[in-house]
């Protein structure tokens, strides 16, 4: 070749041209080359991982259930009259036999003491005594001195302490959760915390909501008042040392017929593993199946729309 080129200018000249477009072109397939090496870099999707836990589950539904007393006893006039006399306020509490009221009949009103005037032996006063049939608290308060009344009209209401209940509204579907003489944790509005146990069922269902009365007694000494609504905790099963996921870990299709979790086979190829979820309880699930090993890796964050055997990277463990 170098004797072609020095005996022959034309042709020196005709090969240095052929030479520049080889080497444009070799210089340009190790471009090439080097563009499909960063594409298959940056396909690579960044996950973090985690593995599985053995954690204690409880699975529990909240009920709305709202104070009140199953035993109420009303204070009725016993005459026709004026109160001359009201001895209770509302929320006060009183004492079986108390005095409440007392009632001036119209009779006595008007004739007053004329009677007795003409016949001292004759003991006519027109005043009658009402005192409570019941102990507990005045929770309604109709009338007050001056008052005119008819007989039978009721003047106030004794709720029996002794009777303070919350009544929960159990959907009927799941009373198979809930028995006599269970323990129920009630949350007052503020964050207090009492423990209650079911007394009795309702015997009646709503017809509208197919809600059965749960009646909830309390053993506490707080003063609670009435139509206070707190939340019932009912636990519907409990696992202990069960292996569990981060809810974030499983993936689902839009029916949510279908769960899976990508698991990591190497470090950084994903694969699609279906599983079997059991109960829920905050933000760990349970998995009844496969039986993964405390060494597998899951990927927790940046799993969703990865595709079997995505290609990942590990950020985060």
């Amino acid at each position: 070749m170098k004797t072609l080129i020095f005996k022959y200018n034309g042709i020196k000249q005709f090969c240095m041209v052929m030479v520049i477009p080889v080497l444009l072109y070799s210089c340009k397939g190790k471009d090439s080359g080097g563009d499909e090496e960063d594409a298959k870099v940056t396909s690579q999707t960044p996950v973090s991982v985690t593995t599985v836990n053995d954690s204690t589950l409880v699975d529990y539904i909240d009920l709305n259930a709202t104070s009140t007393t199953l035993q109420k006893n009303y204070v009725k006039s016993n005459a026709i009259g004026y109160i001359t006399q009201s001895n209770v306020q509302p929320g006060q509490n009183v004492s079986k036999g108390q005095l409440l009221f007392t009632v001036k009949t119209k009779e006595a009103q008007t004739i007053g003491n004329s009677i007795n005037v003409l016949d001292t032996s004759f003991k006519f006063s027109g005043v009658n005594k009402i005192k409570a049939s019941a102990s507990g608290y005045i929770s309604a308060l109709s009338h007050q001195t001056g008052d005119y009344v008819q007989d039978g009209e009721a003047l106030a209401v004794i709720s029996d302490r002794s009777s303070f209940v919350f009544l929960m509204q159990l959907p009927y579907e799941l009373k198979q959760y809930v028995k006599a003489g269970q323990n129920v944790d009630l949350t007052l509005p503020g964050g207090t915390k009492i423990i209650g146990t079911v007394k009795s069922f309702m015997p009646a269902v709503d017809t509208v909501a197919q809600t059965q009365g749960v009646v909830i007694g309390i053993n506490s000494n707080q003063q609670i008042p009435e139509n206070l609504v707190a939340k019932a905790r009912i636990v519907k099963s409990a696992k202990s040392n069960t292996s569990t996921l981060p809810k974030s870990a499983i993936l689902a299709n839009e029916t949510q017929t279908e769960f899976w979790v990508m698991k990591l086979v190497n470090d950084s190829t994903a694969v699609k593993v279906p599983v079997k979820e059991g109960i829920q309880s905050g933000d760990r699930v349970e998995i009844l199946s496969p039986k993964f090993s405390p060494q597998d890796k899951i990927v927790v964050t940046g799993n969703y729309g990865l595709t079997d055997t995505a290609k990942v990277k590990i950020v985060k463990q």
